[in-house]
């Protein structure tokens, strides 16, 4: 059933406020609002979608996949922002929500599939998926698989976005934990550990999600990534261990036409901040149109520093 469809992905600052962004390309998309700006670059395994066009993509994966320790994730939302204003630590978290229920189309077995996820991957997730508007939501800071925090001096700066920039379709550039310039000593001021495991673990602490403050003019650095969710098939894959024999859900049999949201929100405002979003488009809506998708395609983001060559 998923190969009847294409994948497409945009991105914003709100939820309306959408473009389509490259994928497996290391092109980055820049966006701003009145709150941040921010920089996203998006892979996925097995690509079957659409590129920025809204035409068919040739690029089905990225040498991003190839490298350690990234060899058997799925996919990659790599993400950088920098806030206006001051943003607690507790209040900024990252996740999904959806517009209308999904309650009477989650499949069998569903909330022990949550509970080991939320045990196995990431214990501080929260979320109501039986609400009206339900939702899945976690602290960005102990949520996001690679965190680096930035410098506040700009020529610090430059030099960081000349390394972002330094990394192409076919040599992309990896994040990895840790800080640049005063970043580095802002993580050990506030005594975060400094690898991803242990700053994860940090952050489960509700004070220590308190006492952090994400500051302006500092940028913020993530890569959220995981092999459980495949995009090609529009399936959750969890792992077994132990005794527990790994399963899969098959999203795509009881998908109701929502699409995927990924959202990072200030929930003391209830408001987003960045929003990605992946849709499923029935292939005949693309093929029959000459490559040409209905939708909005509202906002603009600039997209500079990779290739198009197919990967292939």
């Amino acid at each position: 059933m998923a190969d009847k469809y294409y994948l497409a992905v945009t991105a914003g600052p709100t939820y309306e406020d959408q473009t389509p962004v490259p994928v497996n390309t290391e092109e980055v998309s820049h966006f701003a609002s009145d709150k941040l700006t921010a920089n996203l670059t998006v892979r996925i395994q097995n690509y079957r979608g659409l590129d920025v066009h809204q035409k068919p993509s040739a690029l089905k994966t990225s040498p991003y996949f190839k490298q350690a320790p990234h060899t058997h994730d799925l996919y990659s939302i790599q993400f950088s922002f920098t806030p206006k204003e001051e943003v607690n630590g507790h209040d900024l978290v990252f996740g999904n929500d959806f517009d209308h229920p999904i309650r009477d189309k989650l499949p069998p077995g569903f909330q022990n599939a949550f509970n080991l996820v939320k045990w196995f991957i990431d214990p501080g997730m929260y979320a109501d998926v039986q609400a009206d508007e339900p939702y899945l939501y976690g602290p960005l800071l102990s949520s996001m698989n690679v965190w680096r925090v930035g410098p506040k001096d700009d020529r610090e700066q430059e030099k960081v976005e000349e390394v972002r920039a330094s990394g192409d379709a076919e040599h992309p550039h990896v994040l990895e934990e840790g800080g640049d310039g005063d970043g580095e000593a802002a993580r050990k001021e506030k005594g975060i550990p400094g690898d991803a495991a242990g700053r994860k673990k940090w952050f489960l602490n509700e004070k220590h999600l308190k006492d952090f403050t994400f500051e302006p003019g500092r940028e913020y650095s993530n890569d959220f990534f995981n092999p459980y969710l495949d995009f090609n098939d529009f399936a959750l894959r969890l792992p077994g261990f132990a005794v527990i024999p790994g399963i899969t859900i098959p999203i795509i049999s009881y998908w109701d036409g929502q699409p995927l949201r990924y959202v990072m929100k200030n929930r003391a405002t209830d408001e987003a901040l960045f929003v990605v979003i992946f849709t499923l488009i029935p292939k005949e809506e693309i093929d029959g149109k000459g490559g040409e998708a209905e939708g909005k395609t509202e906002g603009k983001a600039e997209h500079t520093g990779g290739a198009d060559d197919d990967l292939d």
